[in-house]
């Protein structure tokens, strides 16, 4: 099966703790961009660490989990989803500045 897969992604600043959601055909082409800047959403809360990503074969559905994830709901489902994650991220990164 030679399919293109779609991707709802999660990144982590490690700068703000806080985090960014978004849509991808390409994680590490598009993790780079983030990193390098070339997204002004992101530039000034670099660097950035994926934390967790969807795939979809379906854009459309890839999309409307961007969405969804980007409500209070959707980022509600992220904190229970990534629980333990956040615990190793603040151990690692926010008990460290």
């Amino acid at each position: 099966m030679d399919k293109k897969w779609y991707y709802t992604y999660v990144l982590y600043s490690l700068k703000d703790f806080k985090l960014y959601i978004g849509f991808s055909t390409d994680l590490q082409k598009r993790l780079e961009k983030h990193n390098n800047g070339e997204n002004t959403s992101t530039a000034c809360r670099r660097p950035l660490i994926f934390i967790f990503a969807e795939a979809f074969i379906n854009e459309k559905d890839a999309r409307s989990r961007e969405k969804f994830f980007k409500t209070g709901r959707g980022r509600e489902i992220i904190q229970k989803k990534l629980k333990n994650t956040f615990i190793e991220l603040d151990k690692k990164y926010k008990n460290n500045k």
